[in-house]
């Protein structure tokens, strides 16, 4: 009896249930349109823009999904650097955090151009420029020699979720794996198609470590593929993160499943919608913080007053749902910049001359700021 669906005689053919698809896929179609006429309209700075803060936020996203924490202001230096944005006082990339963002850009960026494995293997060597994941000293840049077992639990009382196939099958695996990642281009609704490369990639688990974070790479290829588009503009590594729990739930149940991956189908296309809604909300904050900048191009601030101000941007407007909780202020200020209080006073004090602050009610240790959003 097959454990897994990669013992089915079936293996790879996966089928699904049309009808319960259909319906949901027709809504991702929906808000696809509205969200691309609207990407038509932006600027190219506004696009570079866009474009920035959803790659920033899939390099976070798909290595804490990993369990990975990755520092933000090397993530937005590298983003920074490879997109031609001003990335002046932010820390520089560690070689790992730059390798992530070049998989990401040459997926999307490059997306015609052929899946081989070496394109694969030079994806993996940049994830792991050390050859080390953690502690643990991996193969990089070539299939996996070792069984693979995805288990949870103390030692002694391990409980196998998955485990891959055997690594003399990998070369044959993969091999037909390009196989239909060409075949299926164009024939294969494109969206459905990037569910199913997930699922299949992440099911075979070529890789000592970073097979989620590759899988979700090639989900963003065939996405950029479906749209013909060099850029992505939304983050489903985002949306992932958020259902993580049911992510790998509805993985493990279809990985052991008849081959019937409808489920998964289903689930990834809420996830598209979801991604698609969010994205919709990050374009309205980069607008609204472009025309920011964008008033006050001819303003002189310090390092720390830009940084400040910026943190109150990425937070947001009290009318988009979001905003800086309790207000900045001459704390948080200090906290944020690493300024003492006499300088933070001095310098928000300067921000609400210079028309970016507004005070609320209070004085004292009580008194806190918001950003002007609009003039």
């Amino acid at each position: 009896m097959s454990r897994y669906i990669w013992q089915l005689p079936r293996w790879p053919d996966l089928g699904f249930d049309a009808a319960r698809v259909l319906a949901p896929l027709a809504d991702c179609r929906r808000r696809q349109g509205a969200l691309l006429a609207r990407l038509e309209s932006l600027g190219l700075e506004d696009s570079r823009t866009a474009q920035a803060v959803t790659l920033e936020e899939d390099a976070l996203q798909t290595a804490a999904i990993e369990g990975e924490t990755l520092d933000l202001e090397r993530v937005r230096s590298s983003v920074a650097v490879h997109l031609g944005l001003p990335h002046g006082g932010l820390r520089p990339a560690d070689r790992a955090t730059d390798g992530l963002i070049q998989v990401l850009l040459d997926a999307t960026r490059n997306h015609a151009l052929p899946l081989t494995a070496e394109r694969l293997f030079s994806w993996h060597a940049a994830l792991f420029p050390t050859g080390r994941a953690g502690l643990a000293a991996i193969r990089v840049g070539a299939w996996r020699e070792r069984p693979m077992e995805v288990v949870s639990g103390p030692l002694g009382r391990q409980r196998v979720h998955f485990a891959g196939p055997p690594a003399e099958t990998l070369q044959a695996e993969m091999a037909a794996f390009f196989s239909w990642w060409e075949a299926s281009r164009g024939v294969l609704d494109g969206i459905l198609r990037a569910g199913l490369a997930h699922l299949r990639f992440v099911t075979i688990h070529p890789f000592d470590d970073g097979n989620g974070r590759l899988a979700r790479t090639l989900t963003d290829m065939a996405l950029a593929q479906d749209e013909n588009l060099p850029a992505r503009h939304y983050s489903l590594s985002a949306r992932i993160m958020n259902d993580r729990k049911n992510y790998y739930e509805v993985l493990e149940r279809t990985q052991k499943d008849d081959g019937d991956v409808t489920e998964w189908l289903v689930w990834f296309l809420a996830m598209v919608r979801q991604a698609m809604d969010a994205a919709e909300n990050a374009l309205s904050r980069v607008l609204a913080k472009a025309a920011f900048w964008r008033r006050h191009a001819a303003t002189s601030l310090s390092a720390r007053q830009r940084k400040a101000v910026n943190r109150l941007l990425d937070a947001g407007s009290d009318a988009d749902g979001g905003g800086f909780e309790g207000g900045l202020t001459t704390r948080k200020y200090m906290g944020l910049t690493k300024a003492s209080r006499a300088t933070a006073y001095r310098e928000i004090a300067d921000l609400v001359a210079k028309g970016m602050l507004a005070p609320r009610e209070g004085k004292g240790r009580n008194a806190a700021y918001d950003l002007i959003w609009t003039q």
